[in-house]
């Protein structure tokens, strides 16, 4: 298990790797620095390639707690730190920003632990979505409740489930309820803790019950001259068992997780970048592919030979593909080309088959009556006929897959060879069922 982590965060290194050097690339080669604005744009992705690849090399896993106000977000890591570094109290509000502090369980895993404003502060809606923005580096998840899940804290659950990472639900305060309701409460939140009415209960590692900063009990003292008095102490926070659970995971799939965000990570920062230089390039694009589309038509028009007209329009599609693969700065290889083409046949359907197909057949028309047209003059009517209906609909072809190609050039940025895509796919494809990875599967599958 241990040798499958290391190679899933050898995987994601080069991946970043990859990226990186490929803009490296692009800044030597003069592709980015001539186009000053599309540096500026792209700025804050090519520095969060630059952070999530200096995360993995530092071996570092966040865990992030989230939760209302009220909740004792604080007081659980506190609680899980064995000492009280981070403030806490009765007001609601008391954690302004977001604060991190450094954590070695059992001396040999490293954490840092993030603790968070409330997400439903009153007036506090910067500290909110600073919030969440944190969950974006984070790498575990603990959804800390209280009591039964009120409607606000479903919502938030469901914003931190869409955010692909695995989570925690942390039940504090359970000190509070009799151990008859605890059975209760336990099964509630097995179902809603999923985000969805449909999933399947969450796991055993995915609910813990703790008591961060239990209540003082009232506690009574016989003397030994006959005295009875009473006094009240706090009882130690109940928090062993969340702890056993982080650092099970950890052992278990942390380097993984560690990976898989730093991948998800490089993947948006990627798929941005591509965003941002395909809607900054769009006009540039639009006369690229008119201008390919018409210079196919008219050959394909003036062609007599129905042959090299397939071979022709195809040869136009590859050009046009690796063209708008220049403008937009993204490495194109003629193989490369080859299988986009292939794609987005296939994906457009009968549209460009359609194409081919009519190719052959009226560009034999066209020959026969280009051949002929010498011993009958009518025939060149018919030459005539037979280009326009061609030229038509080979430049039409030319459009869609100009339009296709600027669809997957966005989109397909991050799959290929070590592309960020492809190896979250091969990361999830191998991991065990009892990991908290698997849960993650699908969801992260369907999200590709």
């Amino acid at each position: 298990m241990r040798n499958l982590q290391e190679t899933h965060l050898n995987r994601a290194r080069a991946s970043l790797r990859q990226a990186l050097s490929w803009y490296g690339y692009l800044r030597k080669s003069g592709q980015l620095s001539s186009n000053p604005e599309l540096v500026g744009l792209v700025k804050p992705e090519l520095e969060a390639l630059n952070a999530t690849l200096n995360k993995l090399d530092s071996n570092v896993i966040r865990i992030a707690a989230f939760g209302l106000v009220s909740r004792g977000k604080s007081a659980v890591l506190n609680a899980l730190l064995g000492d009280k570094i981070l403030q806490t109290g009765p007001l609601n509000g008391v954690t302004q920003w977001p604060r991190s502090v450094r954590w070695q369980p059992g001396g040999k895993v490293l954490v840092e632990l993030i603790d968070t404003p409330g997400l439903d502060e009153i007036e506090g809606e910067s500290r909110a979505d600073m919030a969440r923005e944190v969950v974006h580096q984070a790498d575990l998840i603990l959804f800390v409740v209280s009591g039964d899940i009120t409607r606000t804290e479903y919502k938030a659950l469901l914003e931190l489930r869409q955010a692909q990472k695995p989570l925690i639900l942390v039940f504090n305060k359970i000190d509070l309820y009799p151990d008859t309701d605890q059975g209760a409460i336990y099964q509630n939140l097995q179902q809603l803790g999923t985000g969805h009415p449909k999933a399947k209960p969450l796991l055993p590692d995915e609910i813990v019950m703790v008591a961060a900063e239990p209540a003082p009990m009232e506690v009574r003292v016989e003397w030994s001259d006959g005295r009875v008095s009473y006094e009240w102490e706090t009882p130690p926070p109940q928090v062993d068992e969340l702890k056993e659970t982080i650092l099970n995971i950890l052992n278990r799939e942390g380097r993984s997780l560690l990976a898989l965000n730093a991948l998800i990570q490089a993947r948006d920062a990627e798929a941005a970048i591509a965003q941002k230089t395909i809607d900054l390039r769009q006009q540039e694009a639009e006369n690229i592919i008119w201008q390919f589309t018409k210079y196919k038509a008219l050959a394909v028009m003036l062609n007599p030979i129905a042959f090299l007209d397939i071979l022709g329009g195809t040869v136009a599609d590859l050009a046009l593909i690796r063209a708008l693969a220049r403008l937009y700065g993204l490495p194109m290889t003629s193989y490369e080309a080859g299988k986009i083409l292939k794609t987005i046949l296939f994906s457009s359907g009968g549209l460009l088959l359609l194409e081919l197909g009519s190719s052959l057949l009226l560009g034999l028309g066209k020959s026969t009556a280009a051949i002929t047209s010498a011993d009958n003059p009518s025939n060149i009517t018919a030459f005539a006929g037979s280009a326009i209906a061609q030229a038509g609909i080979a430049g039409y072809g030319a459009y869609s897959v100009g339009k296709a190609a600027q669809v997957y050039l966005e989109k397909g940025c991050t799959w290929g060879q070590l592309g960020a895509s492809s190896v979250i796919q091969e990361i999830l494809s191998q991991v065990d069922q009892n990991t908290i990875l698997y849960r993650l599967r699908q969801e992260l599958g369907l999200k590709l």
